[in-house]
């Protein structure tokens, strides 16, 4: 049972989270071979500002 944790930041459109679903559940399918019925898929949207990269919350300005 493939089971995948997406972490984004929130702004994604509900249309472009079922995309990424879709998408996701498509690979495993034609790469491992799994079942579609089996496969979970979990969309956590992280606030920017709790989010960090490079040294810097992902709200800033970068120079």
């Amino acid at each position: 049972m493939p089971y995948i944790n997406l972490q984004i930041t929130k702004g994604a459109s509900r249309e472009q989270k079922a995309q990424l679903v879709k998408e996701f559940t498509d690979s495993l399918v034609r790469i491992l071979g799994k079942k579609p019925e089996q496969t979970h898929i979990v969309i956590q949207e992280i606030d920017p500002q709790d989010w960090g990269f490079r040294g810097l919350l992902s709200d800033e300005p970068e120079d």
